[in-house]
């Protein structure tokens, strides 16, 4: 990360920004929704999606939820390890289970809600939590998704 000062229009005091460094833009093609087909440039992901809310197509393939479940699952499973190597308690042998639900709000809109279970042999609930809690600080889907998204944290 780079800081950069930037002068303000009416000559005040400069105010310090961060510019980020992007490390790489990962690009999929949806077609037709979520009963339709997400696909990449260079097809390393071409799947059809399953849309459990539409009879015939529960069992195509996996939901938009499905994927983004394992997607998530598999980010915070990398800021949990780091958050315990940061505590100094690395894991051996963690797993992570994301669970993904579509919710249907009070105003005809939809929200997702989050459940991450963490098993991490070895280590006791409270720590267990602690790191939990640090991982889903600095997870970037955890961060995308504060604000507008439950995301329940779980030790099992």
């Amino acid at each position: 990360m780079i800081l950069q000062a930037m002068p303000q229009p009416d000559g005040a005091t400069e105010r310090i920004h961060a510019i980020m460094k992007t490390l790489f833009t990962a690009e999929a093609i949806s077609k037709g929704g979520r009963s339709g087909t997400i696909q990449t440039p260079d097809r390393l992901l071409n799947v059809t999606l399953g849309n459990p809310l539409e009879e015939g197509a529960e069992r195509r393939g996996p939901s938009p939820e499905l994927l983004f479940a394992g997607a998530y699952s598999a980010c915070y499973h990398g800021a949990l390890g780091n958050a315990a190597k940061k505590h100094g308690t690395p894991v051996k042998d963690s797993t992570v289970r994301a669970l993904v639900s579509l919710i249907e709000d009070d105003q005809g809109g939809y929200r997702l809600g989050v459940e991450l279970h963490a098993q991490l042999p070895g280590i006791d609930r409270v720590q267990a939590q602690r790191i939990m809690g640090e991982a889903h600080k600095t997870c970037p889907y955890s961060k995308a998704l504060r604000g507008d998204t439950s995301v329940k944290l779980v030790v099992d």
